[in-house]
């Protein structure tokens, strides 16, 4: 996989969870930390994604 394909993949995914936190927001029986890990993923990923196009 190229460097940019795999930074399209993190934001595809980034994007899907900020989708899914943002969900989780609306019901209120969500677990506080199943939202604290979903946000702690989503941080990795712009981590991630953020080194990658430094690197390129």
């Amino acid at each position: 996989m190229s460097l940019d394909a795999r930074i399209q993949e993190l934001q595809r995914k980034h994007d899907e969870l900020d989708k899914e936190i943002e969900q989780a927001f609306t019901h209120p029986s969500t677990d506080d930390l199943d939202l604290a890990d979903m946000k702690r993923k989503k941080l990795q990923m712009r981590d991630e994604i953020e080194q990658l196009k430094a690197a390129s």
